[in-house]
């Protein structure tokens, strides 16, 4: 979900090609294409930062419920004694 696309697609396609898949040969641009030219790529970093600080102030806010003690007693009963 949080991944960089073009990142990703780069990724894929140097496993694509470790694995034994041929090379492509033409003037038209793959999937992984879009990872070599810089804007996109920082575009997609600043997307990525955003994702992390919104993910941690998520996570500070974050309070865990006690467990429900009723529910507890009827899911094992010998624990509580």
């Amino acid at each position: 979900l949080w991944a960089r696309p073009s990142l990703v697609a780069h990724k894929l396609r140097a496993l694509e090609l470790l694995a034994g898949k041929p090379q492509k040969k033409g003037n038209k641009p793959g999937p992984a294409y879009a990872y070599n030219v810089k804007k996109l790529r920082d575009q997609e970093m600043r997307v990525a930062e955003q994702a992390q600080k919104s993910y941690e102030r998520f996570v500070e806010t974050w309070r865990p419920r006690p467990p429900d003690e009723k529910a507890r007693g009827r899911l094992n009963p010998a624990r509580l004694e």
